[in-house]
């Protein structure tokens, strides 16, 4: 079994994901107002933040892109098929197995809200198998 990667597939879902942050949790996006309401975060809040957020958010994706081709790799070596159903079986299982229950502990500890939970939860999700695609179509 060979570990194969394709970088411009990487690329491409470090893109898809950066899209699919700001799309969900700008202050126009689909929940970024909600979102601001349950975290207490305010616009002033971020402005004070600077940059290190984006910096996180960045190697956050990178970082995802990265392991998510990896495990592709090795599961499509593993099942013998470069179908982009593995990439997405591979972006499913590691949302649920790692970061919905990782979510999911954290938020109940943290006596957070049931509705940011799924607000980060739903968002997740959509990262995992949006960074999928690119991933599934172009290794």
């Amino acid at each position: 079994m060979e570990l194969s990667i394709s970088w411009s597939a990487v690329v491409v879902a470090i893109v898809v994901g950066m899209a699919i942050a700001w799309v969900w949790y700008s202050d126009w996006g689909l929940v970024g107002g909600i979102w601001r309401q349950l975290t207490g975060v305010t616009e002033e809040d971020s402005a004070r933040a600077g940059k290190v957020p984006f910096v996180v958010l960045v190697v956050s994706i990178v970082v995802t892109a990265l392991v998510l081709a990896v495990a592709s790799s090795i599961a499509s070596g593993f099942f013998g098929s470069d179908s982009s159903w593995v990439a997405l079986a591979v972006g499913l299982f590691a949302w649920l197995g790692f970061s919905l229950s990782t979510l999911a502990q954290h938020n109940g500890f943290e006596q957070k809200p049931g509705r940011l939970t799924v607000i980060n939860g739903v968002y997740q999700l959509v990262l995992f198998l949006g960074m999928a695609v690119p991933i599934g179509l172009l290794q």
